[in-house]
């Protein structure tokens, strides 16, 4: 904290905790929402198929966050549509998105350099959406550590984890793509960004949570925009996550091997064995034959 105050960063950070995120990043937010909505196989067409259908799958990427902690949590799910003003912010983002004349407003938005600050505009609100969430979680249970990082694991990444849900809504039913079996570098980074809230909100990490706030969003926002940028899936926490699993939880890769090759042994072994019996079988056949020949 000493080296933070020195560097003269405080007054940085406080202010950028304080920065409204509505409506310019709130209407970020909601662009690159629903422009990933429109990346996905066939949503264009629902949208001229049934369009109640295309606008609440823009919903639940733009509010599933919200809706799936207010489940969690024990709260009403359609609370969150009580915001008239972003629900129709969104809806507009969305009916610009697939039906704008000459398809200018994709375009708009979907041209690299834009869609690259959009991106990073969208961090932010992640972030504080983890923040905020934590903090809710830690008004309804003080000492709830797992519970806080649930609650703040999903305002983070809930969209995505409710991914099934929105498949069904568009007619698709994808059960390998699950979110928790798959992760992705947002919700991975969501999970760790909780338990970094949650520890400083429970006093174990020794950091404001503006300077929390501040340099997380940083991270998220450099890692998002240079995949992006890249078009990269990769996770910059695969080369720690493979260190740490291998010596935690043993290697995978490895037992698989191991059961690979037992089985090619046994397989092995069987082929040897019914080798040998055959083998056996012939030469106590050829000696009979013999005898009967010797006998005639």
């Amino acid at each position: 904290m000493e080296l933070l105050s020195s560097l003269s960063l405080e007054d940085l950070a406080v202010s950028f905790s304080k920065l409204p995120v509505f409506p310019l990043f709130d209407v970020a937010y909601y662009i690159i929402s629903i422009l990933y909505l429109k990346y996905e196989p066939g949503a264009v067409a629902l949208s001229r198929r049934s369009p109640v259908a295309s606008w609440l799958c823009a919903m639940l990427y733009c509010f599933g966050s919200y809706i799936l902690a207010d489940v969690l949590l024990g709260d009403s799910p359609i609370d969150y549509f009580s915001n008239n003003v972003n629900i129709l912010l969104a809806s507009a983002v969305w009916y610009l998105m697939f039906f704008c004349p000459l398809n200018l407003f994709y375009k708009c938005v979907s041209f690299l350099p834009v869609k690259l600050v959009f991106v990073g505009m969208k961090e932010v609100v992640r972030v504080r959406k983890i923040a905020i969430g934590i903090h809710h979680a830690h008004h309804h249970y003080h000492h709830g550590w797992v519970i806080m990082v649930l609650i703040g694991w999903v305002k983070g990444s809930g969209v995505a984890l409710m991914s099934n849900v929105e498949q069904l809504l568009r007619g698709v039913w994808k059960p390998e793509t699950n979110e928790i079996l798959n992760m992705s570098f947002p919700t991975k980074a969501s999970l760790y960004g909780a338990i970094l809230f949650t520890l400083q909100q429970s006093h174990w990490l020794p950091i404001s949570k503006a300077y929390l706030i501040f340099f997380f969003t940083l991270f998220m926002a450099s890692c998002k925009i240079y995949m992006t940028a890249t078009h990269s899936h990769g996770s910059p926490f695969a080369l720690l996550e493979n260190g740490i699993c291998s010596i935690l939880f043993g290697n995978a890769d490895g037992d698989q091997n191991g059961h690979d090759d037992h089985h090619h042994h046994h397989h092995h072994d069987e082929h040897v064995s019914h080798s040998s019996a055959k083998s056996k079988e012939e030469l106590n056949e050829g000696t009979r034959k013999r005898k009967v020949k010797k006998a005639e």
